[in-house]
Protein backbone atom coordinates (compact mmCIF):
# COMPACT_ATOMS: atom_id res chain seq x y z
CA UNK A 1 0.00 0.00 0.00
CA UNK A 2 1.54 3.39 -0.96
CA UNK A 3 2.26 5.65 2.00
CA UNK A 4 1.46 9.35 2.46
CA UNK A 5 3.32 11.28 5.14
CA UNK A 6 1.39 13.65 7.42
CA UNK A 7 3.61 15.80 9.67
CA UNK A 8 1.87 17.10 12.82
CA UNK A 9 2.67 18.70 16.13
CA UNK A 10 0.84 20.06 19.13
CA UNK A 11 -1.82 22.54 17.97
CA UNK A 12 -2.24 21.09 14.48
CA UNK A 13 -5.72 22.12 13.36
CA UNK A 14 -8.19 19.24 13.79
CA UNK A 15 -10.28 19.80 10.65
CA UNK A 16 -7.15 20.44 8.55
CA UNK A 17 -5.80 17.09 9.75
CA UNK A 18 -8.60 14.61 10.38
CA UNK A 19 -10.62 15.01 7.18
CA UNK A 20 -7.54 14.37 4.98
CA UNK A 21 -6.34 11.60 7.33
CA UNK A 22 -9.51 9.59 6.63
CA UNK A 23 -10.07 10.74 3.02
CA UNK A 24 -6.60 9.68 1.85
CA UNK A 25 -7.02 6.26 3.47
CA UNK A 26 -10.33 5.76 1.63
CA UNK A 27 -8.35 5.42 -1.62
CA UNK A 28 -6.12 2.70 -0.13
CA UNK A 29 -3.14 4.81 0.87
CA UNK A 30 -1.52 4.33 4.26
CA UNK A 31 -1.39 7.67 6.09
CA UNK A 32 1.69 7.80 8.32
CA UNK A 33 1.57 10.51 10.96
CA UNK A 34 4.98 11.89 11.94
CA UNK A 35 5.97 14.41 14.59
CA UNK A 36 9.02 15.74 16.38
CA UNK A 37 8.70 12.54 18.45
CA UNK A 38 6.57 9.40 18.02
CA UNK A 39 3.85 10.23 20.56
CA UNK A 40 0.29 11.47 20.98
CA UNK A 41 -0.29 15.08 19.84
CA UNK A 42 -2.98 17.55 20.85
CA UNK A 43 -4.93 19.08 17.97
CA UNK A 44 -6.94 22.26 18.27
CA UNK A 45 -9.91 23.99 16.69
CA UNK A 46 -9.42 27.40 15.08
CA UNK A 47 -12.38 29.50 14.12
CA UNK A 48 -13.54 33.08 14.38
CA UNK A 49 -16.41 32.82 16.88
CA UNK A 50 -19.66 33.41 14.96
CA UNK A 51 -21.59 35.01 17.84
CA UNK A 52 -18.92 36.47 20.05
CA UNK A 53 -20.02 39.45 22.14
CA UNK A 54 -16.46 40.72 21.92
CA UNK A 55 -15.24 40.48 18.31
CA UNK A 56 -12.06 38.55 17.51
CA UNK A 57 -9.58 39.88 14.94
CA UNK A 58 -8.12 36.39 14.55
CA UNK A 59 -9.25 32.84 15.15
CA UNK A 60 -10.00 31.62 18.65
CA UNK A 61 -8.14 28.45 19.58
CA UNK A 62 -9.84 25.66 21.52
CA UNK A 63 -8.76 22.15 22.48
CA UNK A 64 -9.62 19.47 19.95
CA UNK A 65 -8.94 15.81 19.34
CA UNK A 66 -5.65 13.92 19.59
CA UNK A 67 -3.63 12.10 16.96
CA UNK A 68 -0.84 9.55 17.34
CA UNK A 69 2.43 10.08 15.51
CA UNK A 70 3.98 6.69 14.85
CA UNK A 71 7.37 7.98 13.72
CA UNK A 72 9.68 10.88 14.62
CA UNK A 73 10.83 13.21 11.83
CA UNK A 74 14.46 12.12 12.33
CA UNK A 75 13.48 8.52 11.50
CA UNK A 76 11.50 9.29 8.32
CA UNK A 77 12.94 8.08 5.03
CA UNK A 78 10.94 10.24 2.58
CA UNK A 79 11.85 7.95 -0.33
CA UNK A 80 9.34 5.46 1.13
CA UNK A 81 6.41 7.85 0.59
CA UNK A 82 4.38 8.69 -2.50
CA UNK A 83 3.15 12.06 -1.18
CA UNK A 84 2.90 14.44 1.76
CA UNK A 85 0.01 16.30 3.40
CA UNK A 86 0.85 19.38 5.50
CA UNK A 87 -1.80 20.55 7.95
CA UNK A 88 -2.31 24.00 9.37
CA UNK A 89 -3.03 25.26 12.85
CA UNK A 90 -0.42 26.73 15.15
CA UNK A 91 1.96 23.73 14.93
CA UNK A 92 3.74 24.94 11.75
CA UNK A 93 4.99 27.97 13.70
CA UNK A 94 7.42 25.73 15.57
CA UNK A 95 7.64 22.71 13.25
CA UNK A 96 9.31 24.88 10.60
CA UNK A 97 12.42 25.00 12.80
CA UNK A 98 12.84 21.21 12.71
CA UNK A 99 15.72 20.48 10.32
CA UNK A 100 14.62 16.89 9.77
CA UNK A 101 11.20 18.12 8.64
CA UNK A 102 12.92 20.60 6.31
CA UNK A 103 15.00 17.73 4.82
CA UNK A 104 11.86 15.65 4.36
CA UNK A 105 9.92 18.51 2.76
CA UNK A 106 12.71 19.28 0.28
CA UNK A 107 12.78 15.63 -0.80
CA UNK A 108 9.13 15.73 -1.91
CA UNK A 109 9.75 18.79 -4.06
CA UNK A 110 13.05 17.57 -5.50
CA UNK A 111 11.36 14.25 -6.42
CA UNK A 112 8.23 16.08 -7.69
CA UNK A 113 5.95 13.97 -5.50
CA UNK A 114 2.42 15.24 -4.68
CA UNK A 115 2.31 17.69 -1.77
CA UNK A 116 -0.83 19.23 -0.26
CA UNK A 117 -0.63 22.24 2.05
CA UNK A 118 -3.50 23.92 3.87
CA UNK A 119 -3.69 27.09 5.93
CA UNK A 120 -0.64 27.69 8.20
CA UNK A 121 1.08 24.67 6.66
CA UNK A 122 2.44 27.20 4.15
CA UNK A 123 4.90 28.22 6.89
CA UNK A 124 6.62 24.83 6.58
CA UNK A 125 7.08 24.85 2.80
CA UNK A 126 8.10 28.49 2.88
CA UNK A 127 10.76 27.76 5.53
CA UNK A 128 11.99 24.82 3.44
CA UNK A 129 12.54 27.26 0.54
CA UNK A 130 10.60 25.09 -1.95
CA UNK A 131 7.85 27.47 -3.11
CA UNK A 132 9.97 30.10 -4.82
CA UNK A 133 8.46 31.04 -8.19
CA UNK A 134 5.20 29.20 -7.52
CA UNK A 135 1.64 30.43 -7.14
CA UNK A 136 -0.03 29.38 -3.89
CA UNK A 137 -2.95 30.13 -1.62
CA UNK A 138 -3.37 30.02 2.14
CA UNK A 139 -5.39 31.70 4.85
CA UNK A 140 -5.08 35.44 4.19
CA UNK A 141 -3.16 36.10 7.42
CA UNK A 142 -0.31 33.91 6.06
CA UNK A 143 0.06 35.69 2.72
CA UNK A 144 3.34 37.19 3.95
CA UNK A 145 4.74 33.69 4.49
CA UNK A 146 4.08 32.95 0.80
CA UNK A 147 5.82 36.12 -0.30
CA UNK A 148 8.77 35.58 2.05
CA UNK A 149 9.19 32.13 0.50
CA UNK A 150 9.29 33.68 -2.98
CA UNK A 151 5.80 32.59 -4.06
CA UNK A 152 2.91 34.58 -5.48
CA UNK A 153 -0.12 34.55 -3.16
CA UNK A 154 -3.66 34.44 -4.55
CA UNK A 155 -6.87 34.42 -2.55
CA UNK A 156 -8.85 31.53 -4.00
CA UNK A 157 -10.02 28.18 -2.61
CA UNK A 158 -7.43 25.92 -4.26
CA UNK A 159 -4.29 26.40 -6.36
CA UNK A 160 -2.45 23.65 -8.22
CA UNK A 161 1.11 24.46 -9.26
CA UNK A 162 3.01 21.43 -10.52
CA UNK A 163 3.24 18.82 -7.75
CA UNK A 164 1.85 21.25 -5.15
CA UNK A 165 -1.80 21.84 -4.26
CA UNK A 166 -2.63 24.51 -1.68
CA UNK A 167 -5.85 25.60 0.02
CA UNK A 168 -6.84 28.47 2.29
CA UNK A 169 -8.51 26.63 5.18
CA UNK A 170 -10.46 23.48 5.99
CA UNK A 171 -13.52 25.21 4.55
CA UNK A 172 -11.98 24.40 1.13
CA UNK A 173 -11.49 20.69 1.92
CA UNK A 174 -13.81 19.35 -0.79
CA UNK A 175 -12.18 20.96 -3.85
CA UNK A 176 -8.75 20.74 -2.20
CA UNK A 177 -8.90 17.02 -1.50
CA UNK A 178 -10.35 16.29 -4.96
CA UNK A 179 -7.21 17.81 -6.48
CA UNK A 180 -4.82 16.09 -4.08
CA UNK A 181 -6.47 12.69 -4.53
CA UNK A 182 -6.23 13.12 -8.30
CA UNK A 183 -2.48 13.74 -7.90
CA UNK A 184 -1.94 10.81 -5.53
CA UNK A 185 -3.87 8.36 -7.71
CA UNK A 186 -1.96 9.50 -10.82
CA UNK A 187 1.34 9.07 -8.95
CA UNK A 188 0.34 5.55 -7.91
CA UNK A 189 -0.49 4.61 -11.53
CA UNK A 190 2.84 5.91 -12.79
CA UNK A 191 4.94 4.17 -10.12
Amino acid sequence: MPKVLMPVGDASEAMDTLYPFFRIAEDDFEVVVAGPEARLYHMCLHEVPPNSTVPWDITEERSGYHIQATVAFRDVNPAEYIGMFVSGGRAPEYLRYDQDLMRITRHFFEAKKPVAVVCHGIEIVSAARVIEGRTVTTVAKCALDCEQGGAAYVDQPVVVDGNLVTARTWHDNTPFMKQFMKMLNAARKSS
